[in-house]
C-alpha cells in the first residue's frame, strides 16, 4: 500500500505511532484551509495524473490494472450502539448486517463525528473534527467552496463517485450541494429537516426537485411536514436509486465510492409521537408493543434487507472481491417520534443517547468487509473516529495531495500490514442546551459542560464503559491534561457561539439506571 502523502500546511491534529512516538504539533493556531484557486489546481492536479495513466491502455484493461477497491460508506441515521445483533441486539435480527461483521472486521471502540446529524456528517466529509470543521451544529449552513470533502479527494483520484440518501451540508443553490462539493450523482435529501419526513413531496436528483404524488399539507419552507396521502416511500426510491446506478456503473474501467447514507431508523420530528413512519408494520403489526416501537422495529428490518439487497448486487456483478463496504451510523440513539431508547436497549451498555456526548451519544457501531484483504470474522479496539475516513479512504484509493486533516489512516488495522498510528486524542464540541466538550485520550474520557469554563467529569473507559463513576476529584492532574487539550483542540469560529448558563459550576444531573420496558 502506497505511503499517504500531505500538501505542505500545517497538520490540523497530532498523532502517535503504535509505540507513543511520532510528532505532537501543538493546536494554538488558526486552522489552515485551502482557498479555492488552490483547491482546484489540486484537484485538476491529481485527476490529470490518473487521466494520463489511464491513456496507456484501454479502458478495460486500465480497470484490469487497478487494483484500488471500491468504496461504499453506508451510514444509518440514529442507529444505536446496540441496535445491531452483532453488537449484542437481543430483540431485533439483523442477519444482513451481521453478515459484514461475519465476513469482516468490527470495530468496538469507534466514534461519530458528533452527536447529531450535520456536524457529524461534515466531520465524515473533510476529515476535521468539531472544534476545526465549518459545519458543528445542526443549522442551514453549507459547505464553502474551500471546503475540501472525501468525495472530492476521490473524485480526483479517479473515482466515480455517488451519494444516495440525506446530506445535510448545503441546500438548493449553495455552495455545499454534493455535485459542487465533489459528487457525480445525488439523490435524496439536501436538509435535514426535510428528511424527517418519509412521505416527502420532492427529493433532490441533483440540483433539481423531483416530484412525488405524496401530500403533506402545510408543508415546511424546506419540505418538511407530516403526509395525508401516502404513497412513495423516500427510503425505498432513495435504495433504489442506488442499486439502477450501480447497475450502471459497475462495469466501467474506473473504481467508485458509493455513499450510501439511509435516513433510517430516524424519526419524523413534526409526527411528534407517531413519527416512526413505515409502509406497514409487517410482522410485527400484531406484537404487544407500542406502535412507536412496531415501527423502530420495521425500520430496522428493512434497513437490514436493503443492505442485503446491495450485498447481493456486489455478488451479482462480481464485485464482493472488490468492493470494501463499510457500514456505521451518524451518531447515537434517539429518543424521538414516540421511540422510546430503553425499549429495545438501543444504547447496549453505554450511557447517554443521541445529543449527549456521553458514548452512547457518540460511540457507534463501524463493520468493514473486503473479502481475501480484511480478515473475516475479527475485531478490533481500535480507537477511531470519522475523522479517519477521509485519510483511510485516500489512502486505499492512493490519492496524493489529500488536504489537511484530523484523522488517522486505519488501513493497517483493517489490512494487519504494518504500523497503525493511534491518536493522540479524540475530541467533540456541542452547542445545542448548556453546551459540553469531550475528550477521549487512551482509557480517560473527560466531559466538560458548559464548553470552555464548566465542571469536568472525568471517567476511566477501561473499567467503566458506562460512565458512572466519575473519577475527577482523584485524579486532578488528569483533569488539568484534559482540559488543556480541550483548550487546544478548539479553534474559534464566529458562527458557532456558547449560550449563558445559569449556575456554570453545578454539575449535570446523573441519569437514573436503565429500566427494560415491558414487552
Amino acid at each position: 500500500m502506497h505511503a499517504q502523502r500531505h500538501l505542505r500546511h500545517p497538520r490540523p491534529h497530532s498523532h502517535q505511532d503504535a509505540d507513543g512516538s511520532g510528532d505532537r504539533l501543538c493546536l494554538r493556531r488558526t486552522l489552515q484551509t485551502p482557498v479555492p484557486f488552490a483547491r482546484s489546481v489540486l484537484l485538476a492536479m491529481v485527476a490529470a495524473g490518473f487521466a494520463c495513466a489511464a491513456l496507456v491502455g484501454g479502458a478495460s484493461d486500465a480497470r484490469a490494472l487497478d487494483d484500488r477497491p471500491n468504496i461504499i460508506w453506508i451510514m444509518a441515521d440514529d442507529l444505536g450502539y446496540g441496535d445491531l445483533s452483532c453488537y449484542g441486539q437481543k430483540i431485533l435480527k439483523t442477519p444482513n448486517i451481521d453478515r459484514l461483521a461475519r465476513e469482516g472486521m468490527k470495530f468496538t471502540q469507534f466514534y461519530a463525528g458528533s452527536t447529531v446529524c450535520a456536524p457529524s456528517r461534515c466531520v465524515l466529509m473533510t476529515g476535521l473534527h468539531t472544534g476545526h470543521c465549518y459545519i458543528r451544529g445542526n443549522g442551514k449552513i453549507n459547505l464553502r467552496p474551500q471546503d475540501v470533502t472525501v468525495a472530492e479527494v476521490l473524485k480526483a483520484a479517479g473515482y466515480s463517485t455517488a451519494l444516495f440518501g440525506k446530506w445535510g451540508l448545503g441546500h438548493e443553490g449553495s455552495t455545499g450541494i454534493p455535485t459542487r462539493q465533489g459528487f457525480d450523482e445525488f439523490f435524496g435529501y439536501l436538509d435535514q429537516h426535510h428528511a424527517h419526513n418519509y412521505f416527502p413531496t420532492f427529493l433532490i436528483h441533483n440540483e433539481r426537485r423531483v416530484k412525488l404524488p405524496n401530500v403533506v399539507p402545510n408543508e415546511g419552507r424546506y419540505g418538511q411536514g407530516v403526509a395525508t396521502v401516502r404513497k412513495q416511500y423516500s427510503h425505498d426510491l432513495i435504495m433504489q436509486a442506488a442499486l439502477d446506478w450501480l447497475e450502471r456503473i459497475h462495469a466501467d474501467s474506473t473504481p467508485f465510492f458509493m455513499y450510501l447514507a439511509v435516513t433510517l431508523p430516524h424519526a419524523n420530528n413534526e409526527a411528534r409521537n407517531k413519527g416512526m413512519e413505515v409502509p406497514d408494520l409487517g410482522e410485527f403489526a400484531e406484537k404487544d408493543w407500542p406502535e412507536p416501537e412496531k415501527g423502530f422495529a420495521a425500520m430496522i428490518q428493512r434497513l437490514d434487507r436493503d443492505v442485503g439487497r446491495l450485498l447481493e448486487r456486489l455478488d451479482a456483478y462480481g464485485l464482493t472481491e472488490t468492493t470494501v463496504v463499510f457500514f456505521t451510523s451518524d451518531n447515537g440513539p434517539h429518543r424521538e417520534g414516540g421511540h422510546n431508547p430503553d425499549f429495545f436497549d438501543s444504547n447496549g451498555p453505554l450511557r447517554g443517547i443521541k445529543r449527549d456526548l456521553y458514548e452512547g451519544g457518540i460511540r457507534v457501531p463501524l463493520l468493514a468487509r473486503w473479502p481475501g484483504k480484511i480478515p473475516a470474522g475479527t475485531t478490533t479496539d481500535f480507537v477511531g473516529y470519522f475523522a479517519d475516513f477521509l485519510p483511510t479512504a485516500a489512502e486505499l484509493a492512493r490519492a496524493e495531495n489529500v488536504p489537511p486533516n484530523d484523522g488517522v489512516s486505519f488501513v493497517p488495522t483493517l489490512l494487519r500490514t504494518g504500523r497503525q498510528k493511534q491518536h493522540e486524542y479524540l475530541y467533540w464540541e456541542f452547542y445545542e442546551g448548556p453546551s459540553r466538550q469531550a475528550v477521549r485520550r487512551g482509557n480517560w474520557k473527560a466531559i466538560r459542560e458548559p464548553m470552555f469554563h464548566g465542571r469536568v467529569q472525568l471517567y476511566d473507559l477501561s473499567t467503566d464503559i458506562g460512565e458512572q463513576h466519575d473519577l475527577a476529584a482523584e485524579h486532578p492532574k488528569v483533569v488539568a491534561e484534559m482540559t488543556r487539550l480541550m483548550d487546544e483542540a478548539h479553534v474559534p469560529n464566529p458562527l458557532w457561539k456558547v449560550r449563558p448558563r445559569k449556575n456554570p459550576g453545578k454539575a449535570p444531573a446523573k441519569r437514573p439506571a436503565k429500566t427494560a420496558p415491558k414487552r
